[in-house]
């Protein structure tokens, strides 16, 4: 079941207090969402689907329209989650890695609800919309006064429109550990314009983006800022972990009991789809000719993905395993 904002909340508030986290993954393709959830249900977890800005305009969503990528990537996720195969799963949709001058414009029509694209139902006043379950935007590029202001125009969106938002904010993750006084002063800042409204606090924690080395993580300082976050909001925030590509297992769960509630997982996520699909094609390449009898089922899309997801999803469940996911979406089905 795909949540909505106030759902989702109580999943990562819930993931907190019983210390689990969930996997975050950065799904590239319609296949790779497929595989999310069935390696979700298999563990009987929450997960979190996200896509980023290069995702949404890609082929496979938007096509060069960032706007129609989002509705698009809804829709899809939506029925899937909704299905009565996964219906069991609780699914979040966030948004991650937003940037550039449509950010703000995209996920305000985010927030307030995008156009899915069916008939407006009789006696409705408007078609029906899709919303991400939580929401955030990367913040690399931006001055510590530009996020403030975007987060906080968001959350003046969500109160304009009236929809609750679940906001994840973030410091510069891949700047080593961000030092207690730029927390205050960016949780703060959105806290005093729009309380309420962060739900997520994505630090600096010693983790990089991408397949590089993790030395420099530290328990200590996720520990040390969700704490400081709880104390700086007011009510119980979790962390997300950018970056976990290369951790460990024995440093991925120390975050986790150290107040990570999602953590972010991209990098290995396309390296294990696209060295199977690579080698599918080399083990399958004498079949790739018109003569072979068997070319055309080896070349559908089915073979490619059938492979893919033999190495994929295992993967998906591993790490699942190790944030301490399975068997928790017990926890909110009624």
């Amino acid at each position: 079941m795909l949540l909505d904002p106030l759902q989702a909340r109580h999943v990562l508030q819930t993931a907190l207090a019983r210390r689990f986290a969930l996997l975050a993954v950065n799904a590239d393709s319609p296949a790779a969402l497929t595989d999310v959830l069935e390696a979700a249900l298999r563990c009987d977890a929450p997960v979190i689907i996200e896509t980023s800005l290069w995702q949404l305009t890609g082929h496979s969503f938007g096509a060069g329209d960032p706007a129609l990528g989002l509705a698009r990537y809804l829709v899809q996720l939506a029925l899937l989650a909704n299905s009565p195969r996964y219906n069991t799963i609780p699914v979040l949709l966030h948004t991650d890695h937003i940037q550039g001058p449509v950010t703000l414009p995209l996920l305000k029509a985010a927030l307030s609800g995008l156009d899915c694209g069916l008939p407006t139902a009789p006696g409705s006043v408007r078609p029906p919309t899709l919303s991400p379950s939580t929401i955030s935007l990367d913040s690399s590029r931006l001055t510590e006064a530009e996020n403030i202001a975007t987060i906080v125009g968001l959350g003046q969106e969500s109160v304009r429109c009236n929809r609750a938002v679940t906001l994840e904010m973030e410091a510069g993750v891949d700047d080593g550990v961000t030092p207690a006084d730029v927390a205050e002063r960016l949780l703060g800042g959105v806290e005093e314009q729009t309380p309420g409204t962060v739900h997520l606090w994505a630090p600096g924690v010693g983790t990089q983006h991408g397949l590089g080395s993790q030395d420099a993580f530290s328990s200590d300082a996720v520990r040390s800022h969700q704490l400081l976050a709880s104390r700086l909001l007011g009510r119980p925030i979790g962390i997300a972990l950018h970056g976990s590509s290369g951790l460990p297992e024995i440093r991925l769960r120390e975050a986790v009991a150290a107040g990570a509630v999602k953590v972010n997982w991209s990098s290995e996520s396309l390296l294990i789809r696209s060295t199977a699909a690579r080698d599918y094609y080399r083990i399958h390449a004498d079949r790739l000719e018109k003569a072979h009898p068997q070319w055309k089922v080896t070349a559908m899309d089915n073979g490619v993905q059938t492979y893919v997801s033999g190495h994929y999803i295992p993967r998906v469940m591993e790490l699942i395993g190790i944030l301490g996911g399975c068997g928790a979406a017990s926890t909110f089905r009624p």
